[in-house]
Order: C-alpha cells, then sequence, then structure tokens
C-alpha cells in the first residue's frame, strides 16, 4: 500500500494536479533522508501541515553520494523511499537524481516549498519559481541536536 506512494515525476504531476483541482494546497520539500531521526519527523509532521498534501523529493543513492560523499547513503534510496512513503503525513515521494530539486519543482508547480530554517528564501532553490507562480516558500524551525552526521558520527565514536 505505501509503495504506491512512491510515484516517477509524471505520475506525481498527475496527482498533483488533481488534487490541485480539487483545491488542495500542495507542499513540497526534499532531502536525503538517509537514517531517520526526530528531526525528520517533526520536520515533515511540520511541513504536511503547511497544507493539504506533502510531495517529498527525494535523493537517489548517486545524488546523495555526490552531495554527501562515497560513503553515504547509509541507507539505499528503495527503503529510503519505503520508509518516507510509510508515514501517514507524506502523501507521495519522488526520487530525483539531478544536483537540485529545481526541476522538479518546475514540473510540479506545488503551492507551497518548504526547508529546514538552516535556509533562507533567498537560497531555497526553486523559491523564484514557486513564488513567480503566486505560491509561498517557507521555512520551518529544526530539532535542535538531530542530524543524520552527528548520529553516524556517534556510532562510530563507540568503536
Amino acid at each position: 500500500m505505501t509503495e504506491s506512494k512512491i510515484q516517477t515525476k509524471e505520475e506525481a504531476l498527475k496527482q498533483i494536479q488533481q488534487w490541485q483541482s480539487e483545491g488542495k494546497k500542495i507542499v513540497f520539500t526534499n532531502g536525503c533522508f538517509d537514517i531517520v531521526h526526530l528531526g525528520h519527523i517533526d520536520y515533515l509532521e511540520k511541513a504536511r501541515n503547511l497544507g493539504d498534501k506533502l510531495v517529498l523529493g527525494l535523493n537517489t543513492d548517486a545524488s546523495v553520494r555526490r552531495l554527501k560523499g562515497e560513503s553515504r547513503p547509509i541507507v539505499n534510496e528503495y527503503a529510503r523511499a519505503r520508509m518516507m512513503s510509510a508515514f501517514e503525513f507524506v502523501d507521495t515521494v519522488i526520487l530525483f537524481d539531478e544536483p537540485t530539486p529545481k526541476e522538479l519543482i518546475e514540473t510540479l508547480c506545488p503551492n507551497i516549498l518548504v526547508k529546514g530554517d538552516d535556509y533562507t528564501v533567498a537560497n531555497i532553490v526553486g523559491a523564484d519559481f514557486v513564488i513567480s507562480k503566486g505560491g509561498e516558500v517557507k521555512t520551518i524551525s529544526l530539532v535542535n541536536g538531530y542530524s543524520t552526521t552527528s548520529i553516524i558520527k556517534k556510532i562510530k565514536d563507540l568503536d
């Protein structure tokens, strides 16, 4: 059942257009979501509460390696996509391989674009596009003390 939430860009576009025709507000965010932790859960719940449907762009394994280095991801893209799709507050998961989600955002045209407050609206990829289409760009406060990098470091320090 949750696997059906994992969609291609084309499938997601059709779904989003249907939701928007019903007057629903579509929230889009993206990330690697390598080792899921409280910070991810809190962030995604808050993102979903900004609209009616939450669409998640998920970096492919190759994309994560380019961003984070050869030792990442820890969890492969299929497993990460399945985990993300299992959350009730995530409505659609789309894997993307590009360096940024710009193309995906411009294809899907969400009503609300969201990132963590470690970004400013000025440096959020796709913000200009979403605003030009009448949408909103928001940042969400992150939970202090939670990051995949810090979890990996803690595990390595156990040795």
